[in-house]
């Protein structure tokens, strides 16, 4: 199928563009030895996970069913961390996942003996307090009251006992500079405990496949750590597997005029790429330009009631016209893992396109999508 023949809206995962980011992951790995493994909960689009294991070491998971899907549709390393664990799902984490990461103290007395009798690994996520994100607080796991990892002050190294390795997560979109600052932070306050550990966790947050970013020094601090602490270092970016690698492809269905001209996708904002909401940002959209660049000037929407539903406003060369197709760029991440069928929106149907260029739709759905979800 050529692209112009999908239905609409589709997202796209572009095949080569991931494996061209994949590579570059997998050389960091080639010259550091640390491990690299997909954070699912950025890109779960597990038609891809048999390309992805042959660059990556395997997955993490937020919960259980992160976890199940890692371990069925990749089968290689599968860690987990939750900010708490249910008990009537602890059994079959400790079954499938090879490293399990506790949020606070208590929660690691609760299960530590379970899942080191079951010979898995037994993490701690800490937080170095060391806030180096510029306005995307509602993604700053080092905001103050944040829930996510131990601070210094409740730190209790008595109970460490078991515990092979630490993990923090504190990036959102960022470079090496900013992981090099919080490492400082990490070993000022956690530096004497490291020596009797195993392995540390980076977490995500790393846009390592974005043009700009300083892999030296990414490349750097995984070898101070591992030097200095003999340390297995892992990372879990998940933006940078699939970033800029995927499309949303969608169709013009009206156009009207309220002190602007506005025109009416078959897409939504809220529905199917909600991070432009809650970020929020201006995706990339092929063909057209900023506000003031081309003559012609259009505020995007989308089909749902909520006023805010709106993408943003774009310019372009020539009027909208209905029927007229639109291809926003980077939509393979935090967009098929987030969306909704609030409203009855159908969900986007969901392609590949291989690296000759030819597109298959491996996924559409329907009514039932919206149904089976209600009672």
């Amino acid at each position: 199928m050529r692209f112009e023949e999908l239905p609409t809206p589709c997202y796209v995962v572009d095949e080569a563009l991931v494996e061209k980011n994949l590579k570059i992951l997998n050389g960091v790995m080639a010259r550091t030895g640390c491990k690299i493994i997909l954070a699912q909960k950025a890109f779960s689009m597990f038609k891809m996970y048999p390309l992805i294991a042959k660059y990556l070491v395997g997955t993490t998971a937020s919960g259980l069913y992160e976890a199940r899907l890692g371990y069925e549709e990749m089968g290689k390393e599968n860690h987990v961390f939750a900010p708490a664990y249910r008990d009537d799902e602890m059994d079959e984490i400790v079954e499938i996942c090879d490293h399990i990461i506790f949020n606070s103290f208590s929660q690691l007395e609760k299960y530590k003996d379970k899942v080191l009798q079951a010979g898995k690994k037994v993490g701690l996520r800490i937080n170095p307090e060391c806030s180096t994100q510029d306005g995307h607080a509602i993604y700053d796991p080092c905001s103050p009251g944040s829930r996510f990892g131990v601070t210094r002050e409740q730190f209790r190294p008595e109970l460490l006992d078991g515990v092979s390795g630490l993990h923090f997560h504190t990036l959102c979109q960022q470079n090496s500079d900013d992981l090099a600052a919080t490492l400082q932070a990490v070993e000022e306050k956690f530096g004497e405990w490291l020596p009797q550990m195993e392995w540390i966790n980076f977490g995500g947050g790393h846009h390592i496949t974005r043009v700009d970013y300083n892999i030296s020094l990414l490349e750097e601090c995984i070898k101070k750590m591992q030097k200095k602490y003999g340390l297995e270092v892992y990372l879990e970016p998940g933006e940078a597997v699939a970033l800029n690698a995927g499309y949303l492809v969608t169709t013009v269905l009206d156009t009207i005029k309220n002190g602007i001209d506005i025109a009416i996708l078959d897409t939504s904002a809220s529905c199917h790429m909600p991070d432009v909401l809650e970020m929020p940002y201006r995706p990339p959209l092929f063909g057209s330009g900023e506000v003031s660049e081309k003559p012609f000037l259009y505020r995007l929407g989308g089909q749902t009631c909520m006023a805010g539903d709106v993408i943003g406003d774009y310019s372009f060369d020539q009027p909208l016209q209905c029927g007229d197709r639109l291809v926003f760029g980077d939509m393979a991440i935090y967009s098929m893992v987030k969306n909704t069928t609030f409203n009855g929106m159908a969900l986007p149907a969901i392609a590949v396109k291989d690296k000759d260029g030819d597109c298959q739709v491996v996924r559409e759905f329907g009514y039932h999508d919206f149904k089976m979800r209600l009672a």
